[in-house]
């Protein structure tokens, strides 16, 4: 504990003087220092878990969940068997896939086309967003193609394209490809432009016959009411399919979300060093701060303050100025990361410069989520490096010898 003495001389040591200028020049780039440090690390961090999260509400706002394919046999498509998990699960439904390739007057391009039943077609969260156009129905020889796809290809709802199948069909000059007519009746938009370009869907009856897939083929698709649980639910599913392969979508994205996770890892190591400079800046600042503070350490020693009391001085001016600049680095960053949005606009209208350019992003606005432990884990690696640094000045003051002190003053 601190008793009534440590703080007045605590509280004296810290008031400004003017003769101690420079140390208090110090001081405050140590407290600005460690302030803007703690602030850039929550701001840093807030935007990145803002785009891991918008990523992934966006992948699994298109993407199934969950997939169960057979490996070699009919999928045992029982929805009795899935009762345990039926509270954790939104939709279930039957699909199937194929490669093929579009054929557009006087180009082509390759896409995955994705079958599905009309009135499953319905149930997928893609035609529930505000930039879906066009009919929520999916029939035979009907089409439903990326927003990018219409663009790159001069397509709008009404027109017809031509898909090749590379599955072979006999005819008088040879094997051919199997080609398929198909009108589009709607348009969607993910938000990612590399799935509006490349993928597509066609009814599943009409999918099977172009590819000359059965429906011994099919696999099942999930759809979660808390897709960010999948680990678990993966478990889930794989005891319920036992011998069948069980996928997510954590796992077609493993190596981005694999490449974000080390990228905000990195991004955390650098942005301490802001933390780390700063402290060590305290070091200095209460080296000099006992120099200066000789005659008054031997007066204090002299008159009975204990060694151990000396050490808790100066120990807790570097605390205070570590706390509290750690406080309001917190508050700082945590305010930024709130209205960083309404800062972007501001910054871009004053120097008529685009911060955050949607075409690149496919983001309407700048993301922030604060994370709680993140927070915590900032403030307390900047305490602790306070702590640290300031343990050697403080004993450094309490080794000092109080009749030399007096007798060279």
């Amino acid at each position: 504990m601190i008793n009534k003495l440590e703080k007045e001389i605590i509280f004296r040591f810290l008031k400004s003087r003017k003769k101690d200028s420079f140390l208090n020049l110090i001081s405050i780039f140590s407290f600005i220092g460690i302030t803007l440090g703690v602030a850039v690390l929550i701001i840093v961090m807030s935007v990145m878990n803002g785009f891991r999260t918008e990523l992934i509400n966006k992948i699994v706002g298109f993407n199934a969940h969950a997939v169960v394919k057979s490996y070699d046999k009919k999928l045992n498509i029982d929805f009795e068997t899935t009762k345990n998990i039926s509270e954790e699960v939104d939709n279930i439904i039957l699909s199937n896939d194929g490669e093929a390739v579009i054929i557009n007057k006087n180009s082509t391009k390759g896409v995955l086309l994705k079958g599905f039943l009309s009135q499953d077609f319905t149930k997928l969260n893609v035609l529930q967003n505000e930039n879906f156009f066009g009919l929520k129905t999916l029939n035979e020889n009907e089409i439903s193609i990326g927003k990018d796809l219409s663009i790159n290809f001069n397509l709008d709802i009404g027109d017809k394209i031509t898909i090749m199948s590379p599955v072979g069909v006999q005819t008088l000059v040879g094997n051919l490809p199997k080609q398929e007519v198909f009108k589009i009746t709607s348009i969607y938009d993910s938000g990612l432009s590399d799935y509006n370009e490349n993928v597509a869907y066609i009814n599943l009856k009409t999918l099977e016959d172009l590819f000359d897939k059965n429906e011994n083929q099919r696999f099942l698709e999930f759809y979660f009411k808390n897709p960010h649980q999948v680990d678990s639910l993966k478990n889930k599913l794989s005891n319920i399919y036992d011998g069948e392969y069980v996928y997510t979508w954590a796992d077609l994205n493993s190596s981005l979300f694999t490449a974000l996770k080390v990228e905000r890892n990195v991004m955390f190591i650098i942005l301490s060093l802001i933390i780390i400079v700063a402290a060590f800046n305290i070091i200095s600042g209460l080296t000099i701060l006992v120099k200066n503070k000789t005659r008054d350490i031997g007066i204090l020693k002299s008159i009975g303050v204990q060694n151990s009391s000396i050490k808790k001085i100066f120990f807790m001016i570097g605390f205070i100025i570590g706390t509290s600049a750690t406080v309001f680095g917190v508050m700082i960053g945590t305010l930024f990361s709130i209205y960083i949005e309404n800062i972007r606009n501001f910054i871009s209208e004053i120097f008529n410069i685009t911060l955050f350019p949607e075409e690149i992003y496919f983001l309407s606005k700048m993301p922030s989520e604060i994370d709680p432990q993140s927070i915590i884990l900032i403030s307390f690696c900047s305490i602790i490096s306070t702590v640290i640094v300031s343990i050697f000045p403080a004993i450094q003051a309490a080794k000092l010898d109080a009749v030399k002190t007096l007798k060279y003053e």
